[in-house]
């Protein structure tokens, strides 16, 4: 069996751990995030020749962190990278294809942070999953808000939109733009705003 498919079952398994532990809304990693990053990261090393390896490694790991009971969304990337570690050296994977894995999942939370091209794909497939998942983004609001009408709602998905949007690395908000823009004013139900773009 390959790493990939030995990663992707790990990753698998450890999201049914956390949904049955998770007593506060039974979150499914994988189905509502972590096989949407997979998908884009995937697409993304395609499109941009990266290490697809490398990336669909770090997009499988990036969020590892966070599938254990009671972890935090704080600093999630640093542990994830300790975890994702110890993950890939029982599995004996090089050190130095290790090395690269562990960067994509420490600098996937925005391309600024991004060191090399595999990194940027990670970080920017991590934006698009959302984009992918907008139910996700109301579960957010109201996981965090409570209900507190449709409009609030919409303004937390546009503010969310608005901020991916921009932290996304240049080449992909260029090619993302108009997907972007589709998708911005069928779920907020307005165009985004000239600064947003």
């Amino acid at each position: 069996m390959d790493i990939i498919t030995q990663v992707k079952d790990l990753v698998r398994r450890q999201s049914e751990v956390y949904k049955k532990a998770d007593s506060d809304g039974h979150y499914d990693f994988w189905r509502e995030h972590i096989s949407h990053v997979y998908y884009e990261a995937t697409i993304l090393a395609e499109k941009y020749q990266a290490d697809s390896e490398i990336v669909q490694l770090g997009a499988l790991l990036h969020d590892i962190a966070q599938m254990f009971p009671g972890a935090t969304k704080h600093h999630h990337e640093i542990v994830g990278r300790d975890l994702a570690e110890k993950i890939l050296i029982g599995f004996e994977y090089p050190k130095e294809k290790r090395e690269r894995v562990l960067g994509c999942v420490l600098h996937h939370r925005s391309s600024k942070n991004a060191q090399n091209l595999e990194e940027i794909c990670v970080a920017d497939a991590d934006i698009l999953a959302h984009f992918d998942n907008v139910p996700m983004l109301f579960d957010a609001f109201y996981s965090l808000h409570g209900f507190r009408g449709v409009e609030n709602a919409r303004q937390f998905v546009a503010d969310t939109f608005a901020r991916d949007f921009d932290d996304l690395s240049g080449r992909t908000k260029a090619e993302f733009r108009q997907r972007y823009q589709t998708i911005y004013q069928s779920v907020v139900g307005r165009p985004a705003k000239a600064e947003e773009d």
